[in-house]
C-alpha cells in the first residue's frame, strides 16, 4: 500500500432526473430543500452510505475492504471481534485500546476512511477520517412534485372487504423532475497517515463516487449519475492553497438559451486558470 502523502481537494457534480435523491424523513420523505433558498439538499451520509455500498460490491470479501456501518450490523458486536484478535488480548490499559482501534482501521475501508465512533461497547476508540464531505446543495432551486400511485392490492383482507374486491391502494411518490448537485470534499493525508487510508484506498473512493449510483439503482430515485469529479491535488501534507480559493476556480451555470434545466447539457462547466499550478495540480478524472 502507498502512504498518502498530499492534501487533496475536490468537487463533485451528480445529478437526478425524476427522482427523489435524498429523503427527509421529517418532512414525509419529499426531497429535501434549503427551506430559505428552495436549492436541494443531499447529506454527506447518504453519499458516504452509496460509497460504503459501492466498496461491498467491488471489493466483496476481500480482506482490508469490510465495512462496519453497514445493513443489519450489530455495532457492538463488530467492536467486540477487535478484542478476540491475538496483537489486542496481549496488550493493557490503553495499549489495548490503541490496538483495537488499529484493527478496526485495517479490517474496515470505511473506519480507516470516514472516521466512527467506537466506544460504545467494547472501547476501540475514536477515530477521525482522512475524508470530509459537505452537503451537496443543487446549483439551481429544485421543484419537489408528488405523484399519486396505485398498487392492485391491498395488505389484508378486511381492507378487501371493505372495497368490494376492487384491492387498490393509494400511494404518494415524490420526485425531483431535474436537479444538479454539487459536493465539496476533503482528504487530509495527516489523517490517512494516523488511520491507514492509503492511495489505493483513496482511487477506491474516487471509483467510487464514479460509478455508485450504477450499483446503487432504486425507483424511488429516479436517473442518478455522476457528472463531473474534479481534484485539486496539493504537493504537501498541509496544502498550498486555502480550498476556498480553488473551488471558487469552478464555475456551474445554466446556458444562457435555457430557462428551464432538464438534463446535465443544459448546464455549462468551466474552471478558470490556476494561479496555483506551481504547487496545486488540477484533474479532472470525469
Amino acid at each position: 500500500m502507498s502512504e498518502l502523502k498530499n492534501r487533496i481537494d475536490f468537487v463533485y457534480l451528480f445529478d437526478v432526473q425524476d427522482g427523489n435523491p435524498n429523503g427527509d424523513p421529517d418532512a414525509g420523505n419529499l426531497p429535501r430543500v434549503d427551506a430559505e433558498t428552495g436549492n436541494g439538499l443531499v447529506t454527506d451520509v447518504c453519499l458516504k452510505r452509496k460509497v460504503r455500498n459501492y466498496v461491498q460490491v467491488a471489493k466483496g470479501e476481500e480482506e482490508g475492504y469490510d465495512i462496519f456501518i453497514k445493513e443489519k450490523a450489530i455495532l457492538n458486536n463488530l467492536i467486540a471481534g477487535a478484542y478476540k484478535d491475538e496483537k489486542v488480548k496481549t496488550r493493557e490499559g490503553g495499549a489495548k485500546t490503541e490496538a483495537a482501534r488499529n484493527f478496526m482501521c485495517k479490517k474496515y475501508y470505511d473506519v480507516r476512511a470516514f472516521g466512527a465512533v467506537m466506544t460504545t461497547g467494547d472501547n476501540a476508540g475514536q477515530v477521525r477520517g482522512p475524508i470530509q464531505l459537505t452537503f451537496a446543495k443543487s446549483i439551481d432551486p429544485i421543484t419537489s412534485l408528488e405523484h399519486s400511485i396505485t398498487r392492485v392490492a391491498v395488505t389484508t383482507e378486511k381492507e378487501a372487504n371493505e372495497q368490494g374486491g376492487e384491492n387498490h391502494t393509494m400511494g404518494r411518490k415524490a420526485t425531483v423532475p431535474y436537479g444538479l448537485y454539487l459536493c465539496h470534499g476533503f482528504v487530509s493525508a495527516n489523517l490517512a497517515k494516523q488511520t491507514g487510508f492509503s492511495k489505493e484506498d483513496l482511487d477506491l473512493f474516487f471509483e467510487a463516487l464514479m460509478n455508485m449510483f450504477d450499483v446503487d439503482r432504486s425507483a424511488a430515485r429516479g436517473l442518478m449519475s455522476a457528472q463531473k469529479l474534479i481534484v485539486f491535488e496539493h504537493d504537501s501534507v498541509l496544502g498550498n492553497a486555502s480550498a476556498n480559493k480553488l473551488f471558487d476556480l469552478i464555475h456551474v451555470k445554466k446556458k444562457d438559451n435555457v430557462e428551464v434545466a432538464r438534463s446535465f447539457a443544459d448546464y455549462e462547466v468551466s474552471i478558470n486558470d490556476n494561479p496555483f499550478k506551481d504547487y496545486v495540480e488540477i484533474k479532472e478524472l470525469l
